[in-house]
Formats: structure tokens, C-alpha cells, sequence
């Protein structure tokens, strides 16, 4: 009988963000966005564990400590060469299929990571790599991606791009010819909107998403903030203008 995959979410978060310093320990309700983050992968269902990989620098002791009161375990590693830190994340948690979550999601959606990490597991071994913003749908924000610990360790070891080492997956979908790439996409197109947290306009965003929702309803969802949106139209102006930071081109 074969041994049960591990599936094991690597987390990365850090303070020294550059458009907003302290993001994932900013407090909505008197609570850290990465608390809401940590709180709604716990929902998932088909992993097996959460893992926050967070750096080496001194600022970043103070998500070390919240990850201790959340009792969730906390990596830490290299600041700028994230992959490596995925790396040595993944090595020491003994993770067989990697799912990649940025610390600015504090909106993720569980159900929406289950069924990429499904799609994945339905898929093996043709597909390598699997993320639903290869073809962007969703809104931005509950992005997921999922790979294997062999595909990971290969890349730590071959990726020589800067950016490829700062943003872990570059490697797999810059270089199709290599790898077998799947994308789980919805019928309807959500990828205007942005609830990721990158800068103030951002956090006010998802301010008022979370002080609406959370109260009446913490286990809220994708569906649940879009017609939260289409009740209030102006809120979704309030962070439209930010553009996202550009990676390079090939």
C-alpha cells in the first residue's frame, strides 16, 4: 500500500515588507491579519500541516512569537533567497506536496486551496506544478500554489535567476518546456479584484471586508465577500489603482 502523500502549506511572511512595513502583524478587530490567515487554513481539509517560514532578521522574532501563541511552527531562514527558505522548510517538515501561500492573503479561501491541492492529487504524476494564477480568475488574493518536494529541491539547486530565488516558483512556469504545468480556473472572472495586502489602500480594503464579515460570519468566503462588494461598489475602488508589483520578464 502506498504511503499517504504529506501535503504541508509553507507559509512565507515577513515585516520588512517595503510598500507596508509590519503587514501581517497589522490587527483588524484587535487581531493580526496573520491570525485571520492562519485561522483560515486550519479549514482546509486536505492538508496536513501549516508551517509559517518567516527570516532571520530580528523584526521577524515578533512572527516567530505570534506563531508560538498560535502554536502553529515557524521556519526561519534566509530573508532574500526564499527559495531556499521554502527549501530547508520543506526538508525539515518532512512535506512530500508543498502548497505556497504568501503572508498578504488574510482572506485566503480554504475550499478554494482544497481544490487546487485536489486538482494537483487528481493529476499525478503527469502535472508538476498546479496554481490557480497561471490563468487568473480569482481575485487576487486567494492565491495557491502546489508543487512537489522533488520539484522544489530541484529548483533550490538549479534556479540561478535572483528572481527566481526570491519568489520560489518563477522556475517552474517560466520554463514550460520542463515542466508540466496545471491551472485550475472558474467560469466566471473575479481577477479584478484585489484582496491581497500590499499597501495601506490595500489594508483599508480589507479593513472594512473583515470588520463586515467576521462578526456575523468568520468562516465567510470567497462568494460571501463578492456580494459583500457588490452591496458596497465604491469599496472596490479603493485599492483599483495599485498596481502589482512587476517580476521580470523572459
Amino acid at each position: 500500500m502506498m504511503k499517504k502523500k504529506r501535503v504541508v502549506v509553507i507559509l512565507q511572511a515577513r515585516m520588512g515588507a517595503n510598500r507596508l512595513p509590519g503587514k501581517p502583524l497589522k490587527k483588524v478587530l484587535q487581531k493580526p491579519l496573520l491570525s485571520y490567515q492562519l485561522e483560515r487554513l486550519r479549514r482546509c481539509k486536505k492538508v496536513d500541516e501549516i508551517v509559517v517560514a518567516t527570516t532571520t532578521s530580528t523584526q521577524d522574532g515578533a512572527i516567530e512569537t505570534l506563531c508560538a501563541e498560535e502554536k502553529i511552527p515557524c521556519f526561519r531562514g534566509s530573508e532574500h533567497d526564499v527559495l531556499d527558505r521554502y527549501y530547508r522548510t520543506a526538508l525539515k517538515y518532512s512535506a512530500d506536496t508543498i502548497v505556497r501561500i504568501t503572508g498578504d492573503c488574510p482572506v485566503i479561501d480554504p475550499m478554494i486551496v482544497d481544490r487546487v491541492i485536489g486538482y494537483y492529487q487528481n493529476h499525478q504524476p503527469q502535472c508538476d506544478y498546479v496554481s490557480n494564477s497561471l490563468q487568473r480568475t480569482f481575485p487576487r488574493g486567494l492565491d495557491t500554489e502546489v508543487f512537489s518536494f522533488e520539484l522544489l529541491e530541484r529548483a533550490a539547486h538549479e534556479a540561478k535567476h535572483p528572481e527566481e530565488r526570491e519568489h520560489v516558483t518563477p522556475y517552474f512556469y517560466k520554463h514550460p518546456e520542463l515542466f508540466e504545468l496545471g491551472s485550475v480556473a472558474q467560469e466566471i472572472d473575479q481577477s479584478d479584484h484585489r484582496w491581497t495586502v500590499d499597501t495601506v489602500e490595500d489594508l483599508d480594503l480589507i479593513t472594512k471586508i473583515i470588520t463586515t464579515l467576521y462578526p456575523v460570519n468568520p468562516t465567510f468566503n470567497k462568494d460571501d465577500i463578492i456580494k459583500l462588494l457588490e452591496k458596497h461598489p465604491d469599496w472596490k475602488l479603493i485599492n483599483a489603482h495599485i498596481m502589482q508589483k512587476k517580476m521580470y520578464q523572459t
